[in-house]
């Protein structure tokens, strides 16, 4: 039995401009770009979410939704730094680490033979070193699998912990909501919830068959997660070539103008993961993926080396569109990635613009 922690820190960005500069201790905090840019937000703090303000919102919504708000420029090269120290106090238990991004983690404490071998008390001690040495706050999961840790990680947010214990696996996941499943965003929820499907136990009553038919490709992961099955290791050694969100839909979009309206969820899914990742600076091209009715798909790729806007995406659905012009059921989009050690040789991305 595998024992996982999900790591993730705290409003990390705002978290480390705050430590930083103590007077901006307890305001809300929007980063990201001024007001009268297209630029988003890469987060928010605490206190402006009350307001309703999150990351990937344009900074002008955020500043209308909270007049308040102070809003930062993003300083990448200071939350690497940060990041990199929080690495250095996980890997005092283990060096089988999963970065997901600058601010979460999984780690493998399978074969850790620190405080016993307990999963919790390592977690607990990760997040205190991390509060002790870096004045800054983590929430951690533990759990069987990665599945369940990231859920877990998220369930007593901010500065908190929660165990899913195996024995406990079959019982929380019933109850457990269909947007807490990996990968099910806006669309698809509403999808699920439109055939009666609103948590685990609704999935667990349909065959891994019925699954496809309406979420295709997707079904097999879909049974697993609604049982908390997931047998995804850890893995240590990674490196990401693209970035892709994509929604198949119950109903075939007929036209184009349909097919159009699905992209600003899409889009919103993205630019947050695009963000979160860190991959900005490492972009080289941006696809549109479109499946038809009858499961043959086309593509639409550009070269592109800056954060893709709604409307790029929108001009090349268009073009893949005209290709067959036939009813879709799928819609997805993204961009392709270079190597990592290529993109260190780029201009500092913290003078990267965000713009949509």
């Amino acid at each position: 039995m595998k024992k996982i922690i999900h790591i993730d820190m705290d409003c990390f960005y705002a978290a480390v401009e705050v430590k930083h500069r103590p007077e901006l201790r307890g305001k809300p905090l929007g980063i990201g770009g001024p007001a009268n840019t297209r630029s988003v937000l890469c987060t928010a703090s605490y206190e402006a979410r009350k307001f309703g303000v999150r990351s990937a919102m344009p900074s002008s919504q955020a500043l209308r939704l909270c007049p308040q708000l102070i809003l930062i420029p993003p300083h990448f090269e200071l939350y690497k730094a940060e990041s990199r120290k929080v690495r250095e106090i996980m890997e005092r238990f283990t060096k089988k680490i999963e970065p997901l991004s600058l601010d979460e983690a999984y780690l493998d404490v399978t074969d850790c033979e620190q405080f016993g071998g307990s999963a919790t008390l390592i977690a607990q001690e990760i997040r205190r070193l991390i509060f002790t040495e870096l004045n800054l706050t983590a929430s951690a999961g533990i759990a069987p699998n990665k599945f369940l840790a990231k859920i877990a990680s998220d369930w007593k947010k901010p500065n908190g912990q929660f165990v899913i214990r195996p024995q406990d696996v079959e019982t929380f996941v019933k109850d457990l909501a269909v947007e807490k499943i990996f990968g099910v965003g806006k669309v698809t929820a509403q999808k699920m919830h439109e055939l009666g499907l609103k948590n685990c136990g609704d999935l667990q009553k349909l065959t891994v068959f019925d699954l496809h038919n309406w979420f295709g490709s997707r079904a097999q992961e879909l049974h697993d997660f609604s049982r908390g099955i997931d047998h995804r290791e850890v893995v240590t050694e990674w490196e990401r070539k693209s970035l892709t969100v994509e929604e198949t839909f119950n109903k075939d979009l007929q036209t184009l103008e349909e097919c159009r309206k699905t992209l600003p969820s899409l889009y919103e899914d993205f630019h947050r993961r695009l963000l979160k990742g860190q991959y900005q600076d490492r972009i080289k091209g941006l696809v549109v993926k479109l499946k038809f009715y009858d499961f043959k798909q086309t593509t639409h790729e550009e070269v592109i080396q800056s954060i893709p806007t709604l409307q790029d995406f929108e001009r090349l659905l268009e073009r893949a569109w005209l290709r067959r012009a036939s009813p879709v059921r799928l819609v997805g989009l993204g961009v392709r990635l270079g190597s990592q050690k290529k993109a260190e040789k780029v201009d500092d991305p913290s003078q990267l613009k965000f713009a949509i």
